[in-house]
């Protein structure tokens, strides 16, 4: 296999992005590479001056800011390590995308260059969120933000078969977020989308969710719109963060003499819910592997990124999404 990696994305820079890199070489076969694309004075830098084993570099002059407006970017700079990249894939020269860089670009990058899978009506995020009752996939979290019922019924079988193949989960269990668990809650889009996942046997459809269902584990697969699902997903994160740094400071005022205790009880919480665990979340739908990380990425995260893209190309993730899509 071949990885591709934007050397140039990602909140921490590429010393954090090629560390990860050299970090992830143990998990992979012997014949597999990582090919990392941006400046290459910049990761020769990084690498210490030589290029080792099992990494490739390919040389881009352009870089796509996380501000910039992604197809005027793309557009604007074709030799950027997103867009190059991208080509590359499409070219059968890497087997599969990895960016930590601006997420709008990505997307768009995957659909001009790559376009949407047979029986694909448009792509969406799936990201894994660890929760006290588990781990989730809540799809879509941003690709789509005005989407109608059949790109979510689409969400859910491609979230589901992506469980089943990269997480080993078995028969997923897949709930719509709505503002009611009743069939006649939520508005018209929820209730048609209720419809169509109701209507597929080969789909494990609980119905509809509440957002206060996110944390209990009732099922595997989340549904939404990208509007919805990125603020489900920030707004976790936040009170999540913002809840854990409270309780600690209370604690540690009531009991001071306990402060190491408590600081290591936090600590083991931070890594349980750390998002570098899954490195990066799969745009499902396109025509290729694309995974799109989060900005502020760390070294292990990359590490999982990589990891989870050769998971995705293993278990032959599109090939079960047009098996289901198009009756084949």
């Amino acid at each position: 296999m071949r990885i591709g990696l934007d050397a140039m994305g990602g909140d921490l820079g590429t010393a954090t992005v090629v560390a990860g890199a050299l970090d992830a070489r143990e998990h992979l076969a012997a014949d597999d590479m990582i090919v990392l694309f941006g400046q290459e004075d910049v990761i020769l830098k990084a690498l210490g001056g030589e290029v080792p084993a099992q990494i490739e570099i390919v040389h881009t002059t352009d870089v796509i800011a996380m501000d910039e407006k992604p197809v005027v970017a793309l557009k604007s700079k074709p030799n950027s390590s997103i867009a190059v990249m991208t080509k590359a894939q499409k070219m059968g020269e890497v087997d599969a995308c990895i960016s930590a860089g601006n997420t709008g670009a990505c997307v768009a990058a995957a659909h001009m260059l790559l376009g949407r899978l047979k029986g694909v009506e448009r792509p969406g995020i799936a990201v894994m969120a660890a929760t006290p009752g588990g781990t989730v996939a809540v799809c879509d979290c941003g690709a789509n933000v005005a989407a109608r019922p059949q790109h979510l019924y689409q969400y859910g079988v491609m979230t589901s078969l992506y469980l089943e193949a990269v997480g080993g989960v078995e028969s997923p269990r897949v709930g719509l977020m709505s503002v009611g668990e009743e069939d006649s809650k939520g508005n018209d889009l929820v209730r048609q989308t209720a419809e169509l996942l109701r209507a597929d046997d080969k789909l494990n459809f609980i119905g509809n969710i509440e957002g206060r269902d996110f944390p209990k584990g009732v099922c595997d697969v989340i549904v939404c719109d990208g509007f919805v699902g990125n603020i489900i997903l920030k707004l976790v994160e936040g009170v999540g963060s913002a809840l854990m740094k409270q309780v600690a400071m209370a604690l540690i005022s009531e009991m001071p003499e306990q402060t190491e205790t408590i600081i290591g009880v936090g600590e083991k919480f931070r890594i349980q819910y750390d998002f570098n665990q899954y490195g990066a979340q799969p745009l499902l739908g396109v025509n290729g592997i694309w995974m799109i990380a989060h900005g502020a990425t760390a070294q292990h995260g990359f590490v999982s990124a990589i990891k989870a893209a050769r998971e995705c190309i293993s278990h032959h993730v599109n090939d079960h999404i047009v098996d289901h899509l198009c009756g084949e």
